[in-house]
């Protein structure tokens, strides 16, 4: 333990007394997972959805899951697996199957937008539905503005345009990952979070897996690029190994409101990297829109710091 310590306070003076780690981690969650939207738009265009989501997350998921059975942590019971189950259906199945399958037709920078309104979806869910937060009306006006953002960004735009059902699905599928993230407060898991998201990756991954072979996804398809193998594979490493492992230190060392921060860096980083890599365009209701947006997940969290993540 001393030789932590004492590895630490090096780290920390050598970094001009900001821990490093801390640092790497933050810009893990803040760029990497920002980039995995183009990312996903590069796999989609020639992987067929479903299997590109289930094949991320099956693997990443059965990868963080035997990590970690190899490190010794215990094993979920029957009860818990069950719960890990409907986890894996509401976070990743309904979640990142309509999101993979919405970016073959939404630009990158514009899914990441509507992703982001993770945090006004999760307060609405604890306010309005299960009764988890007391009725402010900060907040009430901070999701409404938020949810006035995503209609300016469904808003015909002639310079831009967007297809509806696909957008509505990312929302949807959002709201799904919130549900389950409420939801997962009341049941029965697995102590460790790596654990409890392994095991609900690679359940979600295995169904995904499931329903692209019903779909008839695993027929032959024509030749993949090494450009969309490149992207779905640094979606497994970077965008849920890596950056996910990152996300489970930040939140046993930092306050959960700062390591929510990523809500609205993510966005601004697909935006960027989407007109200058990809050439998508950024017209004023896309502007517009994604500012309310952020504003709104910026008073969210700022005003709901005491909240668990």
């Amino acid at each position: 333990m001393a030789n932590t310590t004492v590895s630490d306070e090096k780290i920390e003076k050598r970094s001009g007394g900001v821990d490093l780690r801390v640092a790497l981690a933050f810009l893990a969650i803040y760029v990497l997972w920002g980039t995995t939207f183009l990312a996903i738009r590069i796999a989609v265009r020639e992987i067929p959805p479903l299997l590109a989501a289930g094949t991320r997350m099956f693997i990443a998921g059965t990868v963080l899951f035997g990590w970690m059975q190899w490190r010794g942590a215990a094993r979920p019971t029957r009860q818990q697996w069950r719960s890990l189950a409907l986890m894996g259906a509401l976070m990743f199945v309904v979640d990142y199957g309509l999101l993979f399958w919405a970016e073959k037709y939404v630009p990158s920078g514009i899914a990441a937008v509507l992703s982001a309104t993770v945090p006004l979806m999760t307060i609405a869910f604890e306010i309005f539905v299960f009764r988890m937060q007391p009725l402010r009306w900060s907040l009430v006006g901070a999701v409404l503005l938020g949810f006035c953002g995503v209609g300016v960004l469904l808003l015909p735009d002639p310079h831009q345009s967007l297809p509806i059902v696909p957008a509505l699905a990312i929302l949807v599928g959002t709201a799904g990952w919130c549900l389950g993230t409420v939801l997962s407060r009341r049941l029965v898991l697995p102590e460790s979070r790596a654990v409890t998201s392994g095991g609900a990756m690679m359940i979600g991954g295995a169904v995904l897996l499931v329903l692209s072979a019903g779909f008839g996804e695993m027929h032959p398809w024509p030749h993949v690029s090494r450009s969309a193998v490149l992207a779905l594979v640094y979606l497994i490493t970077c965008g849920s190994l890596l950056a996910f492992t990152a996300y489970v230190w930040l939140l046993g060392k930092m306050p959960a409101s700062k390591v929510a921060s990523y809500a609205y860096v993510n966005p601004v980083v697909a935006v960027v990297l989407g007109y200058f890599v990809a050439g998508e365009q950024i017209t004023t209701h896309a502007l517009v829109g994604g500012v309310l947006v952020l504003v709104s997940v910026f008073l969210i969290l700022r005003s709901n710091k005491p909240a668990k993540a």
